[in-house]
């Protein structure tokens, strides 16, 4: 039997290449052409998207052969997965690829705020010179609190222990004791926010995790303290973030993802020397775009060709032979 994969996000050639060296396996890519998507998923088994693509209902009722959903990424949010499992397609990620890169930009961002980076550099291309107003903040011996501690708010627990930090962590699924022996004290969400001045968010967007970061929360945190997200942009209320950093609630903020992508001309968030943001850059690596490509590649390929879901988000239990 021949599987055909509808490829509709832009990947690294090394993961086509897995796919195109099978010869069970017909790959048609509609990259740039989202028109085309509907009709080449009619007869599609698997689809491949990473955060552009947003796997709709309507998407999944074109896609009577459907099998397999595969985002090229971590988080599935642009994904229907509650359709997608009463379809009883398997829906995929690559959870572990983008680790290393989403951590590292965490720390970017974190020190460009810190050291007053963006700003500096700004200055300096004008021609100034004026240090005194660029007096940075160390990270050392300050307290940063990950909201969240899979496998990125680990990568991001463990950085900070290397520069000193002392690192808090909320995660409902994570235990006390697994947490003391990455070197990490849990905590509560109130807490957490209170003894911060550093709160990192590393957690899926959900129903529930959804604006977990409002105004009531914003007014938790030391004035002195910064937020950091590049996780999902759906976490954080925006206005409620702009207004906090502007009427000196919050001593900044560092944004890598937001509510709505592009970020809006006109949001608030753009007006304040006080917020540093880059237009959703977390895995945006040489690395991690290759890896990224090649894992979930992989798993689809494996997955058609064996019938094994292992991997899939939300089919637990389905054994490879009934979903053959």
């Amino acid at each position: 039997m021949i599987y055909k994969v509808v490829i509709a996000d832009r990947i690294s050639d090394a993961g086509l290449q897995l796919l195109q060296r099978a010869p069970e396996l017909k790959v048609v890519s509609t990259v740039g052409e989202p028109e085309r998507l509907p009709s080449e998923v009619e007869a599609a088994h698997a689809l491949i998207v990473r955060s552009e693509t947003q796997v709709t209902e309507d998407l999944l009722a074109a896609a009577p052969e459907l099998v397999l959903v595969a985002r090229a990424g971590i988080g599935v949010d642009n994904i229907n997965v509650e359709a997608a499992t009463r379809r009883n397609v398997a829906v995929l990620n690559a959870p572990g690829a983008n680790t290393v890169s989403a951590a590292e930009q965490t720390f970017a961002l974190l020190l460009a705020l810190f050291r007053k980076v963006t700003v500096a550099v700004q200055s300096m291309r004008m021609g100034e010179w004026d240090r005194k107003r660029f007096i940075g903040t160390e990270l050392n011996s300050k307290t940063l609190s990950t909201l969240g501690l899979g496998r990125i708010g680990q990568r991001v627990a463990g950085i900070a222990r290397a520069f000193g930090m002392e690192v808090l962590a909320c995660d409902p699924y994570v235990s006390p004791e697994s947490a003391r022996n990455i070197g990490v004290t849990l905590t509560t969400l109130e807490d957490a926010l209170k003894r911060a001045d550093v709160v990192s968010l590393h957690m899926p967007l959900t129903d529930v995790t959804r604006k977990t970061i409002n105004a009531e929360r914003l007014a938790l945190m030391k004035p002195t303290a910064v937020l950091v997200n590049t996780a999902r942009g759906g976490l954080v209320d925006e206005q409620a973030l702009a207004h906090a950093v502007e009427t000196g609630q919050l001593a900044g903020a560092a944004l890598d993802v937001f509510e709505t992508e592009p970020l809006p001309a006109d949001s608030p968030l753009r007006s304040s020397n006080k917020i540093v943001l880059t237009p959703h850059l977390a895995a945006s690596t040489t690395e991690a775009q290759e890896r990224v490509a090649t894992e979930i590649c992989e798993v689809v390929r494996q997955s058609l060709l064996t019938g094994n879901v292992d991997r899939a988000v939300n089919l637990e239990g389905i054994t490879s032979g009934t979903m053959r």
